[in-house]
């Protein structure tokens, strides 16, 4: 019981910190559209500036040292995030933002949520409002997958006698 209490509470200090590279990724993404950069470039902006933030609080917060296992290299570990987010942050997030946005079309599904934005006197487009909650959309494939991919490989730990 208190193995399962320890990973779960990894998993939800994962959140919180995925939680702030949301908010991280977000801004930049949002500020790059508002920019009129293309939704792709603006999704791999925000991704860049947003596993530099995981990657600080993840190594002091999530995935701590075991004082009985190797000492990690903190460089080969940034390489390793980058790597991880790189599959699901780039690769994964970019064909799911293409699949809602192009393929399914979700901008004929968000007119009553951009009116409903408009109602409140922020003026965004209705394909302002696809593009920007899209993201939103690809979290709930991507956030398990990084705690997976991050626990098990970027910051894994071989003990000391391995």
């Amino acid at each position: 019981m208190k193995r399962l209490l320890k990973k779960l509470s990894q998993f939800i200090k994962f959140c919180a910190v995925g939680l702030s590279n949301t908010v991280v990724n977000q801004i930049v993404y949002m500020a790059a559209l508002a920019l009129g950069c293309h939704y792709v470039v603006a999704s791999v902006l925000g991704f860049l500036i947003s596993v530099l933030n995981a990657y600080f609080w993840q190594s002091r917060f999530v995935f701590k040292e075991n004082e009985n296992g190797e000492k990690r290299v903190w460089w080969q570990v940034l390489i390793k995030t980058y790597m991880a987010y790189g599959f699901t942050g780039l690769i994964l997030n970019n064909l799911l933002l293409v699949l809602w946005i192009d393929v399914i079309g979700i901008e004929s599904y968000t007119q009553p949520l951009t009116r409903l934005i408009n109602n409140i006197g922020i003026g965004w487009d209705n394909s302002y409002v696809a593009q920007s909650i899209s993201p939103f959309m690809n979290m709930l494939i991507t956030i398990p997958l990084n705690f997976c991919i991050n626990k098990f490989w970027a910051y894994r730990q071989k003990n000391k006698s391995e």
